[in-house]
């Protein structure tokens, strides 16, 4: 009999905990810049990291977190990433295709998911968000005139 997977909420909220302050040091402007990109440099290749405003309110903020590289054969995930500024957490909510992710997957699926598959995303979006940070050239911002 397979073990029942059970979620680690704390280190869920850690990880969201921690790509909130990562998007905050890369995007301190959140409030009125609508774009922002990085060219990341490691071992003589490069990509472009673009982390673009879609919603703003009181409490959240939507950000797409997308990446695109010098040669066209790989894409990488675009994440949509919900910033939940009262709770200064940050959660990948979907990925590019707006089909929202379910916290726990039952497995095996016809998505093809993991059973942690959300909490997997965070992790992901939380190394990359280091790497820029680590690794990144900023670009020019491009800010919000409303």
């Amino acid at each position: 009999m397979k073990k029942r997977y059970i979620p680690d909420i704390v280190k869920q909220m850690a990880d969201c905990e921690a790509n909130y302050l990562r998007l905050m040091r890369l995007m301190p402007d959140l409030d009125t810049c609508d774009e922002r990109e990085f060219e990341v440099h490691w071992h003589q290749q490069h990509s472009t990291v673009r982390l673009q405003v879609e919603e703003r309110f009181t409490y959240t903020s939507t950000v797409v977190v997308s990446q695109s590289f010098n040669h066209s054969w790989f894409e990488a995930p675009s994440l949509v990433v919900r910033l939940y500024h009262d709770a200064r957490a940050a959660e990948v909510i979907c990925m590019k295709s707006r089909k929202q992710l379910k916290g726990v997957y039952n497995y095996p699926n016809t998505q093809m998911h993991h059973r942690d598959e959300k909490a997997q995303l965070n992790q992901y979006l939380g190394e990359w968000l280091s790497h820029c940070l680590t690794h990144g050239h900023e670009a020019e911002p491009v800010y919000s005139y409303s």
